[in-house]
């Protein structure tokens, strides 16, 4: 039997890193010399407007008190600390993520359970959680295939699994609009305000993995693949996508 083909978000970006075997030092390394200035960048690049969407989502999956929820990539704690105002239950949120950096940021605004580790071998039981969330890291996985059968192990039975992400638009001209706008104007103004040249590498990184990805298609076949029903993708103002899926069985009731 052939060996399963990894499935690489984005083909490998040389303008960053000279080889495959060095994107993960080199994400790592970004993550961790920007995760003062995360939270700035973002409200940049949002208008503010983020802490609302990350809820809407989080509730419209199902999210409610009683759950526990295991938040991937959880960088400054932007999806958790909206999981945690719909759970109220700190204990209930436990956030993982491979940057030093981004885990020192969070421990100081969060007092949540945190693990350092990476989402293709995540250091957790099996069946911990019910829900597994990740915002806007999809593209900095190493396989698709493994990171979502992870995400399925991690999962109870009837566990709900999504990821929020942006993609590029189908419209050409919204497509030019956003790639002027992420990929030259919150770059130029990450520096700017920051005084860092590593906050607008971060910025033109964002939008050259978005412009890259994997079309929205392949990756609900990549959830289905590893096991999950329901598999789907929720769009909105053609930009936001929510993937989402549901591993089988049925789901305990909250207490």
């Amino acid at each position: 039997m052939k060996p399963e083909k990894p499935l690489e978000p984005h083909p490998p970006l040389p303008d960053y890193y000279p080889d495959l075997a060095q994107r993960p030092a080199f994400v790592r390394g970004l993550f961790d010399r920007t995760a003062r200035y995360y939270d700035h960048v973002n409200r940049l690049l949002s208008f503010g407007s983020g802490s609302w969407y990350r809820r809407r989502v989080l509730t419209r999956v199902g999210l409610k008190p009683g759950m526990t929820v295991l938040d991937v990539a959880i960088g400054t704690g932007l999806v958790a600390r909206q999981a945690l105002a719909i759970t109220d239950d700190p204990q209930a949120v436990i956030g993982l993520d491979v940057s030093a950096g981004m885990l020192r940021e969070v421990r100081r605004l969060l007092d949540i359970p945190l693990v350092q580790g990476l989402m293709e071998q995540l250091p957790v039981a099996d069946a911990c959680c019910d829900m597994v969330s990740m915002g806007y890291a999809l593209r900095h996985v190493a396989d698709l295939h493994v990171t979502f059968r992870e995400f399925h192990r991690a999962l109870r039975p009837g566990g709900v699994l999504v990821i929020l992400e942006i993609a590029r638009p189908a419209s050409p001209f919204k497509r030019m609009l956003l790639k002027w706008y992420l990929g030259r104007l919150i770059p130029l103004l990450g520096r700017l305000t920051t005084g860092q040249q590593d906050t607008q590498t971060l910025m033109r990184y964002y939008w050259d993995t978005i412009e890259n990805c994997v079309p929205p298609d392949t990756i609900v076949q990549a959830i289905r693949d590893a096991g999950f029903n329901e598999a789907g993708c929720d769009v909105e103002f053609d930009l936001f996508r929510a993937y989402f899926g549901r591993k089988g069985g049925a789901a305990a009731s909250p207490p």
